[in-house]
Formats: C-alpha cells, sequence, structure tokens
C-alpha cells in the first residue's frame, strides 16, 4: 500500500477553522447548482474525515466514500451513525481500482491536486455517473507552491479554470462550468478554491 500522507494529521485535520469555512463554502456552492434528492447515491472521492459529505448527506439517501488514507478513513467511520444517510467507506485507490458502480454524482474537496493524471481521473469519473448524473469538483486555483508546506502527496499546484474544464469536457462530460467559490486565507495570503460541476 502507497503511504499515508495524512497519517500524522487526521486526528486533528477538523481543528482548523479555515479549513472548516472552505468545506462549507463548497457544500453551500454544490446544494446550489446539484439538484440534491433522497434517492440519490452520491461518490465522495477523497473523502477524508468526512467534512465535506456530512454537509450533503442528509439531502440524499447513500454516499461511497472513497480515500486511500486509512487514518482518515477511521476518522470518518467515527462520525457513521450521525450522518443523515447510508455510508459506505472504500480504503482504495480510485486511480488504479474501479468500483464497478455507477452513481448519482461524484463530489470532492481539495483531491484533485493529489492526482497524478488529471485526465485519467475525469475519465474514470465519466465511467462511474450514470447518464445524466453530474460531477462537483473543487480544488485549488493556480498558485504558487506554496500553499502546501508539507509532503502530502502533491502533483498539482493548483489548477486554471481552462485547463480543469477542458479535462472534464475531453472525458466526455458536458455543462462543463467553472467558479470561485472560496478562499483559504493564511498568513501571508489567500488561496482562491473553485467549483466544478458538469454533467454526464
Amino acid at each position: 500500500m502507497s503511504k499515508d500522507y495524512f497519517a500524522h494529521k487526521a486526528h486533528t485535520y477538523e481543528q482548523n477553522p479555515d479549513r472548516i469555512d472552505n468545506v462549507s463554502n463548497i457544500a453551500n456552492a454544490i446544494r446550489a447548482k446539484a439538484e440534491l434528492s433522497p434517492d440519490m447515491h452520491l461518490l465522495d472521492f477523497g473523502s477524508g474525515t468526512g467534512l465535506l459529505l456530512e454537509r450533503l448527506a442528509p439531502l440524499v439517501g447513500k454516499i461511497t466514500a472513497v480515500d486511500i488514507s486509512p487514518a482518515m478513513n477511521r476518522q470518518l467511520e467515527e462520525k457513521r451513525d450521525k450522518l443523515g444517510c447510508e455510508l459506505d467507506i472504500r480504503e482504495m485507490d480510485l486511480e488504479k481500482e474501479d468500483l464497478q458502480t455507477q452513481f448519482d454524482g461524484i463530489i470532492s474537496s481539495m483531491t484533485m491536486h493529489h492526482v497524478r493524471d488529471i485526465n485519467a481521473m475525469f475519465r474514470r469519473f465519466h465511467e462511474h455517473v450514470k447518464p445524466g448524473g453530474f460531477i462537483a469538483i473543487a480544488d485549488l486555483e493556480k498558485e504558487d507552491g506554496t500553499f502546501h508546506t508539507e509532503d502530502t502527496g502533491v502533483f498539482h499546484f493548483g489548477f486554471e479554470h481552462g485547463t480543469i474544464a477542458a479535462a472534464a469536457e475531453q472525458a466526455g462530460f458536458s455543462n462543463v462550468e467553472v467558479q470561485s467559490v472560496s478562499v483559504i486565507e493564511k498568513e501571508d495570503r489567500g488561496y482562491p478554491v473553485f467549483l466544478l460541476t458538469a454533467t454526464a
């Protein structure tokens, strides 16, 4: 199994108020763009401790949470009984493994910059979304590499709107939109965060 970059920080991951504010902004933006309903089954890619999914769980029927970090998955497991929907936790690398399931929608927050080949990942997303389903993918806008101060397996210093939109379109998605939805404030500056939405 690959290195768990978040093993040492999983237990304190939710103690950062800026992180909480950012995820809340992302969740609000997803609710505004996607028509969520109790019959939906969503995939949360890079679910971590469940910060994003727990804000959307009361609106859907089931969420499959995929994360490669055992430590983060353990933190999420502790929330299972408090969520408003059924939860299926999968410890796996979606870049290399296939769920062999189609979902009504895919959500993701701050995970794509950890993905080596985003074009391949968007193709994988397209395989896993039902026709007419949606994706809602949030991540850093292009930055100078100063956002991450430690090695957590980063392959991209954020993304240009046009670059991330093109990857989704080339994978077969339509109605692709990218909008700035949040800013993560650090000591020296703020780092904007986008939300990409599209339909399969």
